[in-house]
């Protein structure tokens, strides 16, 4: 067959009369997978002893188990296991992941999902449309269905706040919806403070969205906001925290998008947020579930699979999550007469699970690229032959020559304003502390449970603004961490208990163009290289997640109180209360800057 991507499978508008002539039996299908139970997403039943008829990759019906006597096509038993429709991620950043799209597709597949929805926010931020542009080709050559909702909010907040590599104004994201069919949305409204205050910009970009009949995606903290934020169009959310806000927005008409992570993340807000079906009798028929980010590691450990078994976990009926995984992403995009189901005309996007709702098997348009939770020689054939960047993303990390990464030791007695670190890392606490005169750092240090923490402007957009600050509670014991991808300008951060093995750090990732690093007595510990824009890695996902987990091994041995995903978020100036970005200590909500030092 030519190259395995989601152009393989023709148009529907292509292939009606084939499907036809194969569901009444005029035509042979090409696959049969039969001795199955279905798990049906529309009536959200198990339907016992059903076989699937498939022609060019398309479903052309489901009948009783037994009902082909054909020998033409290829017969696949699966005695007795379930059948069901392929997961849709409705929402999730490829860049977490650090790696490219061609190869999230590999642990996507093997987690039972075959289509996506990804805001590219990331990469936007470092390289503006160009980014966004360059991993819609890269999707394309993927053997995964991928389809964009494009980046809202680059930069997150404004040039005053941060600096960062791309500006996508109303027009460049007009432009972006007019060039690429993929582009099925806009992405997560991030500033929801803006756009609760009627902010121009922030609405005439999503004018953009709604002039083209294009959805809006969301996020947004606090009950307050939610009203607004439904008025402003905004169509669904998957920052739902709890059981009160994912019911005020349900009653808004939100989608609500249950959050899953690994309980170590920040992320795993789902258990509470499901309350509102499950304690305050909510329909879900308009919830789904999502991943939204994912590093290498947890991509293959906690997929969209894993997501809806969690929602299983909390007291949704299985057949009920799986349509939460499936077909209600689908259909909150408009495409669930294309995915998301098993019934006659839908592409062949299958997997097949065993009782604890795993996928054992995949089905991509009808190919086998899963089986026995192993990837197929079509599947591996078509992963060796990925997408390379433009050579620009692999230049995008320019630094000064000289940084400096600590402040001075104060020489009067004065309160400093740190940012407090706790589980899960979402949101960072204002701390005032107030710092005696001592001799050196290590006193405050010791005394106050604090470290340095600073952060360097990347994109050689400025005179290599860095600003400095202080974290309380990181508890970092020894030594450096730094990452080029501190959300969202996606600007060097960098936190140390020296400024020596601060440097060693920063200019580690200068040196591979990217990354995230653990640096102690002037060694590099632990690096996951990221060239690509400084934060995708150019390998296989097995080894990029090889590397992730000696980073975590490294990361917690060094004492951080929070991971390195968590750390990531230190300088996001769109959450509470207070975050560093290279402009200096941010205030949020009110969105001041603020200096580290006051006089008492």
């Amino acid at each position: 067959m030519s190259k395995l991507t989601r152009f393989s499978v023709a148009p529907l508008s292509e292939m009606t009369r084939r499907l036809a002539d194969v569901a009444f039996g005029r035509a042979e299908p090409d696959l049969v997978i039969t001795g199955a139970r279905a798990l049906s997403t529309y009536s959200e039943r198990m339907l016992d002893d059903r076989e699937l008829w498939i022609a060019g990759g398309r479903i052309a019906a489901m009948k009783p188990a037994g009902t082909y006597r054909g020998k033409a096509a290829n017969v696949h038993d699966v005695k007795g296991g379930i059948i069901a429709p392929g997961l849709v991620d409705p929402h999730l950043h490829i860049e977490s992941s650090m790696v490219t799209a061609c190869a999230y597709a590999e642990a996507a597949l093997l987690n039972g999902t075959t289509t996506i929805f990804c805001d590219s926010h990331e990469i936007g931020n470092v390289m503006d449309v160009a980014g966004v542009e360059a991993m819609l080709e890269d999707a394309r050559e993927a053997p995964l269905s991928i389809f964009l909702t494009v980046p809202s909010t680059v930069p997150a907040t404004s040039p005053g706040m941060e600096t960062a590599g791309g500006d996508l104004t109303p027009e460049k994201i007009a432009k972006i919806f007019d060039r690429w069919p993929e582009a099925v949305a806009l992405g997560e409204k991030m500033d929801f403070v803006p756009v609760a205050m009627s902010d121009e910009r922030s609405h005439a970009i999503i004018a953009e969205s709604l002039k083209r009949g294009r959805p809006v995606s969301g996020h947004v903290y606090g009950r307050d906001f939610v009203a607004a934020y439904a008025a402003a169009g905004v169509t669904d959310t998957h920052e739902a925290i709890d059981r009160e806000i994912a019911n005020d927005l349900i009653e808004a008409g939100v989608w609500v998008f249950l959050r899953g992570g690994p309980p170590t993340t920040p992320w795993h807000s789902l258990p509470e947020a499901i309350k509102a079906v499950t304690e305050l009798g909510a329909s879900h028929k308009r919830v789904a579930v999502c991943t939204d980010d994912r590093d290498a590691d947890d991509l293959l450990m906690f997929g969209q699979d894993w997501v809806t078994r969690q929602a299983v976990k909390a007291g949704i009926k299985p057949e009920q999550a799986w349509s939460m995984g499936s077909l209600h992403g689908a259909t909150r995009f408009g495409m669930g007469e294309e995915i998301g189901g098993l019934g006659g005309g839908r592409r062949a996007d299958i997997v097949l699970l065993d009782d604890t709702l795993k996928p054992v098997n995949t089905w991509y348009g009808g190919e086998l690229v899963v089986e026995d939770e192993k990837v197929t020689p079509l599947l591996d054939e078509a992963l060796s032959k990925r997408y390379r960047y433009p050579e620009a993303a692999y230049h995008t990390v320019k630094l000064p020559k000289e940084i400096k990464l600590t402040p001075d030791l104060p020489t009067k007695k004065v309160v400093a304003h740190c940012i407090r670190t706790e589980l899960p890392g979402i949101t960072l606490i204002h701390d005032r502390i107030e710092l005696e005169l001592a001799n050196d750092w290590q006193d405050h240090f010791d005394r106050h449970d604090l470290c340095f923490v600073s952060v360097i402007e990347r994109h050689g957009k400025s005179d290599g603004n860095v600003a400095n600050g202080l974290l309380a509670d990181f508890s970092l014991k020894r030594g450096a961490v730094a990452s080029s991808v501190g959300h969202d300008s996606h600007n060097i951060i960098v936190a140390g208990t020296n400024e020596a093995d601060m440097q060693v750090a920063v200019r580690a990732i200068e040196e591979s163009q990217g990354g995230v690093c653990v640096v102690n007595e002037g060694k590099v510990r632990a690096m996951v290289e990221l060239p690509i824009a400084g934060l995708l890695s150019d390998k296989r996902v097995n080894d990029v997640a090889d590397a992730v987990r000696v980073l975590k091994l490294e990361w917690e041995e060094a004492g951080c109180a929070i991971p390195y995903m968590g750390f990531n978020l230190i300088p996001l100036s769109v959450i509470p209360e207070i975050r560093l970005t290279d402009k200096g200590l941010v205030l949020v909500p009110e969105m001041e800057v603020i200096d580290l030092f006051e006089e008492v």
